[in-house]
């Protein structure tokens, strides 16, 4: 079942009533991201203020969620002895069956609906398990043993939408729809509830009945003529009966009589039976009716089999919609706001993208037809309106022009919590770090200078010579830094920025109207302790789960045995990464920022890490080209335990990888378009492989020897068309020249028709390339798909844990025989 955006605090009003101090408790499942923790922090202060109980346990992977399941949910179910309850999945298990996974599911005791198990999912991955957005209860039970589907209709639920009627209590799965669902899924909706009601195909009935429904069509298709051979038996016997009236007969008529005799009734009778029957159309027979059902069962299994192969993407962040919850219950502060707006940046920070895990496309063409779109520049801007639109609710602006001018600006009082809007530069850590660092390490602006080698280092150099600030001055802190550099800062890169490709390193507009803020980014006050940006802040909690100490493999070991128990003895990678849930949940904390302060240092390496790491993969040239995507394995290196022990620090060095490659493949070639990467990084103490696939944006994906091909066929047809053209003006030029001779008129001359057929068909392929563009699912990545199917084919040894499926673990051994099946596969939407 699905919430509608229009009815966001229906569940929680409905749980404000019937919650008291003897209710069970509500627990919160909420996955490893700074998205999901914040959105746990606003519902966490929701049900503080409602005096709600509530438990957070947080979840790294799908076995997390399948032990969490066993452990906290099945204890709540009715038929468990429990007495029901709330479950609210953050981040979690949007792609798969919950109800399964939960453990929810009993088929002894389907009266009770998931033994009162509320199920509440906030996820923003796409695309849905249809399952829990239009099912989410047991919609057929048998009846006294016939196994005829019946479908329940459920009060307040209509078609898997929860009305305004709905009252919470039986349990279920809900997901809470950010407006995809109504907009984009009604013929998912109609296919899948069309499913759910039509009874079971019996596969296995016998050759026999077959053979018997088609002898009863044959006796139903002549049974006119055998009922007539009957009725001339019967007129034999009535032979007599007839004679016998006829005198009878000519008396009545001779005495102007109409009444008719039985038989002539009889016989009307059944002519008109007869023409009765022809005219009224026939009965389809059962074998008839089979295969008309099993024609839209197809039709229908088919819509949803073309969703499922989208490709993930990625909609609204869940703070976001956490926030809206907030909002309508009239409890919206600077607090929530803080957080919604932490967490929708880091998602973009993270490459959630509308076309997947991806680099944003740069620049593309807004517009609402289109489903490539990045997630920046379509429901991204207007998420980020409207949060700008809240911060100047909540913090009416000052008449001061917002610069870099000091190192606390308009900082009221020692208490100020206040949220700006501030028009910073695509840099990291630019508060906290020296100028130098922060452009150095900015993957914005390493992409298009290429600081991977010593020419871009060289091109950042004379960037800051042409601003006028010297290596030293820059190389200091950023708060120590000049008065009047950080004054004139954003001038300078305005009108320097240009010159090196940078035209989206500093947002536009200088006063304080909406339209002049677009980009604008957002900055918090603790009063005189510390100002932060969103960016900032988002960084550093993804350092936070992010970097992992763990144990290094030792270099010798002194026998087979020692190394066997000591690979034993390494901890979970889960289990790491969930102590680190705490951390960066506590350093969202909206009372101070120290947590936030001392994780600094951390952000810090994680940065170097990746630029190091980065840079080395590309000056080596250690990224390969196969067919259909690029490929770089991370084998040694100072950082190697990094990336292998922390799935989310690989995905942000192969984003950096791929926004580097992309911009290099623009500025070689022209090619405008995202860059699908495979990225692995060796964990020699488990003997396996992280793999992550990136990818998606307009183009991206393409086969590249079809790419080639394709070329290399359009530049032999323009040669053609060349050669033909020439010809055509020589024919024409002595066509002219010879009716001049004969003193003959112009003729229309016959070349022109096939001009203008080259012409239109041009511009058909024009056309068909841009409905390809605006095809659903184009440019969306696929490489979770991929991963499966390759998985299937090759028997592999893969698991899949992540809830990113585009992210997995391979055997040492496997690896090989992994990218040589997935190099055949199509790994993004075309």
């Amino acid at each position: 079942m699905y919430l509608p955006r229009s009815l966001i605090s229906l569940l929680y009003t409905n749980l404000q009533k019937s919650h008291g101090p003897s209710s069970s408790q509500v627990i919160i499942l909420s996955s490893l991201e700074t998205d999901a923790i914040c959105a746990c922090r606003i519902l966490a202060a929701l049900f503080k203020r409602d005096y709600i109980q509530h438990r957070i346990q947080p979840v790294a992977g799908y076995g997390d969620l399948q032990r969490a399941g066993e452990t906290l949910v099945r204890p709540m179910k009715i038929s468990e002895g429990g007495s029901g309850g709330v479950v609210i999945c953050l981040g979690v298990g949007g792609l798969v069956d919950l109800a399964s996974l939960l453990g929810l599911e009993d088929e002894e005791d389907a009266e009770n609906d998931m033994s009162g198990v509320e199920v509440w999912v906030l996820d923003a991955r796409r695309p849905w398990n249809l399952s829990n957005v239009f099912g989410g209860l047991a919609h057929s039970r048998a009846v006294d043993g016939d196994t005829t589907a019946v479908t329940r209709r459920i009060p307040g639920v209509e078609k898997g939408c929860l009305q305004k009627s709905y009252r919470s209590g039986k349990g279920g799965i809900i997901v809470f729809d950010d407006g995809d669902i109504m907009d984009e899924l009604s013929a998912e909706q109609d296919a899948f509830c069309s499913l759910a009601e039509m009874p079971e195909l019996d596969q296995t009935a016998p050759e026999e009945s077959e053979d018997e429904e088609e002898q009863a069509e044959d006796d139903e298709s002549h049974g006119s003529s055998r009922s007539r051979k009957r009725k001339s038996w019967s007129d034999r016997d009535d032979s007599e009966d007839e004679a016998e009236e006829r005198p009878q007969q000519r008396r009545r008529s001779n005495s102007g009589s109409s009444i008719a005799s039985p038989r002539s009734r009889t016989r009307s009778r059944s002519r008109s039976k007869s023409r009765e029957r022809d005219a009224q159309p026939k009965e389809p027979s059962a074998k008839q009716l089979r295969k008309k059902l099993q024609s839209l069962r197809i039709s229908h299994e088919k819509v949803i089999q073309d969703y499922y192969s989208l490709g993930t993407s990625y909609s609204e962040p869940i703070s976001s919609l956490a926030y809206s919850l907030a909002s309508e219950l009239g409890r919206d502060d600077n607090d929530l706001l803080w957080l919604a707006v932490v967490g929708v940046t880091s998602l973009e920070l993270s490459g959630h993208t509308s076309t997947g895990l991806g680099t944003p496309h740069s620049k593309p063409e807004i517009s609402s037809r289109n489903y490539h779109q990045s997630w920046r520049m379509n429901r991204s801007s207007r998420t980020y309106a409207l949060l700008r639109d809240e911060v100047r609710r909540l913090n009416p602006p000052s008449n001061e022009r917002p610069s870099l001018l000091t190192s606390k600006p308009a900082v009221k009082s020692a208490s100020d919590s206040s949220i700006q809007l501030v028009p910073d530069p695509r840099f990291t850590l630019l508060r906290h770090w020296s100028l130098y660092d922060s452009m150095l390490h900015s993957p914005y602006l390493a992409a298009r200078l290429h600081v991977w080698n010593e020419a871009g280092v060289k091109r950042l150099h004379k960037l800051l010579a042409k601003m006028g600030i010297s290596l030293n001055q820059c190389k200091q802190g950023y708060m120590h830094m000049d008065v009047n550099v950080r004054a004139n800062l954003r001038d300078r890169l305005l009108k320097y920025a240009s010159m090196y490709g940078l035209d989206e390193l500093v947002p536009v507009g200088e006063g304080t109207a909406t339209y002049e803020q677009e980009g604008w980014g957002f900055l918090r006050t603790w009063g005189w302790k510390a100002q932060l940006s969103a960016v900032d802040v988002s960084v550093i909690v993804g350092a936070i789960l992010e970097v992992v100490n763990t144990a290094t493999a030792p270099s010798k070991p002194s026998d087979t045995s020692t190394q066997r128990t000591e690979i034993e003895d390494i901890e979970d990678r889960s289990e790491a990464l969930v102590r680190k849930f705490w951390q960066a949940y506590d350093a969202l904390a909206p009372q101070h920022p120290n947590e936030l302060l001392k994780s600094v240092p951390k952000a810090q390496q994680l940065m170097r890490s990746i630029l190091r790491t980065g840079s080395s993969l590309l000056g080596k040239h250690q990224i390969r080209h196969l067919r259909a995507f690029r490929m770089g394995v991370v084998k040694d290196g100072p950082d190697l335990s990094l990336f292998a022990n922390s799935p989310g620090a690989l995905v942000k060095l192969a984003l950096w990888v791929g926004e580097a490659v992309a911009v290099s493949e623009k500025d070689k070639k022209g090619t405008d378009s995202a860059t699908p990467l495979v990225l692995a990084a060796l964990d020699e103490l488990r003997g396996t492989y992280v793999v992550v696939g990136t990818g998606g944006g307009i183009g991206g994906g393409e086969d590249h020897e079809a790419r080639k091909e394709k070329a290399e066929k359009k530049a032999k047809k323009q040669a053609e068309r060349e050669q033909k053209r020439k010809i055509r003006e020589e024919k024409r030029a002595a066509r002219r020249a010879l009716q001049e001779l004969n003193g003959e008129s112009d003729v229309e001359d016959e070349d022109e028709s096939e001009e203008e057929s080259e012409a239109s068909s041009d511009e058909e392929d024009d056309a068909e390339q841009r409905r390809k563009q605006e095809k659903r699912g184009y440019g969306r990545n696929r490489f979770g798909i991929a991963f499966q199917e390759v998985v299937e084919e090759t028997q592999a040894r893969v698991k899949i844990d992540s809830f990113d499926h585009c992210v997995v673990e391979v055997k040492k051994e496997d690896l090989a025989g992994f990218l040589e099946g997935l190099s055949l596969k199509s790994v993004v939407g075309r």
